[in-house]
């Protein structure tokens, strides 16, 4: 069962599972499906809702928006980001300067169809812009009303000390950060939680089933399933790639004898794990069905005993990531380029 757990070291709490709409809403599913599956996970008790202005270039909010339409506001939690590429695309329309911080707020709000996101998010950190700045712009989100915290995503753990010790001098809390975390990803252990712990920042994480490769669907040497995200040549495709090894998909397959003694899929394993990290408030977790949803929901509050944790990191010994290097190597080292 959904669990709502404090963000941070705030009073905001949010559900332990949050429904998030990356290469979804707008893109790989039908509105009708999009609003069936946030249905599904207002139904099992799911009140976080994740997504960004990128995403399918601001669609992605607009069905989201569509579909929170009829639910009282009071009774959500949504969080939105910015930094990528967005509207015309023109040299301004990216990254995390005063501008662009001011402007795409004020569009993300119109396409959700709200006057104020709970958790406004830094999609990545903006290596040309003074941290100076952004936090200040920031800041005056904050005041205006219009956000009522602020968080990171895959920003490293020296980068989130300046937002900590920034953000208290100006008078607003980051609470989250939004990295990538799972059985097989675990980049953020070494470097980021410990220093997210000492400035009271929790993960909020993404593809907590590898981009679905832990759930055991794909099969070595076999085809991957019509429809997966393996086939998606919008993005999801490239985004799996790096976890469709033979050597990971031979160690998942034997992740099944760990699932079948707790009675839970592979997927509600691997969901359930990111949540034994007592550092990670929530799993961001997406769907294409909304049976998809429930089945996840499972997940919430399930408890993986120690020796099967244990076991866990013995089957996947030689093929778990864990480099803290790797969170630096994958941001952009300089603001997208957009007017080539």
């Amino acid at each position: 069962m959904v669990d709502y757990v404090f963000l941070g070291r705030s009073g905001l709490k949010i559900s332990n599972l949050i429904y998030g709409n990356w290469l979804t809403h707008g893109s790989q599913v039908e509105e009708s499906a999009a609003f069936a599956s946030v249905k599904a996970a207002l139904d099992a008790g799911i009140t976080t809702f994740d997504t960004a202005d990128v995403y399918a270039n601001g669609t992605a909010e607009l069905v989201l928006g569509k579909a929170l339409r009829s639910e009282p506001r009071e009774s959500l939690e949504i969080l939105t980001k910015v930094y990528w590429p967005t509207g015309r695309r023109r040299h301004n329309d990216a990254g995390l300067s005063r501008k662009h911080i001011m402007e795409s707020i004020d569009s993300s709000l119109q396409r959700l169809g709200t006057d104020y996101v709970d958790v406004y998010q830094a999609h990545r950190y903006d290596v040309e812009t003074p941290i100076e700045e952004t936090m200040q712009a920031f800041a005056d989100v904050v005041r205006a009303g219009k956000a009522l915290y602020i968080g990171v995503s895959e920003w490293t753990a020296e980068q989130i000390k300046y937002a900590h010790d920034f953000s208290r001098e100006l008078g607003f809390q980051v609470i989250s950060n939004q990295p990538q975390y799972n059985m097989l990803y675990r980049v953020i252990e070494p470097e980021v939680i410990p220093m997210s712990e000492k400035c009271g920042v929790q993960q909020i994480v993404w593809s907590p089933m590898a981009q679905g490769v832990l759930s055991g669907k794909y099969k070595v040497g076999k085809k991957p399933p019509k429809g997966s995200r393996a086939t998606d040549k919008k993005g999801g495709a490239r985004t799996i790639q790096r976890f469709m090894s033979d050597e990971i998909l031979t160690a998942v397959e034997s992740l099944k004898s760990v699932a079948d003694e707790l009675g839970i899929s592979r997927a509600q394993l691997a969901i359930a794990w990111t949540l034994q990290n007592d550092n990670v408030a929530a799993a961001i977790i997406g769907a294409s069905r909304p049976e998809q949803v429930a089945e996840n929901a499972v997940a919430a509050d399930v408890v993986i005993p120690a020796e099967l944790m244990s076991r866990i990191d013995e089957i996947l010994a030689g093929v778990i990531i864990d480099d803290p290097r790797l969170t630096w190597e994958n941001a952009p080292h300089e603001r997208p380029d957009i007017t080539r």
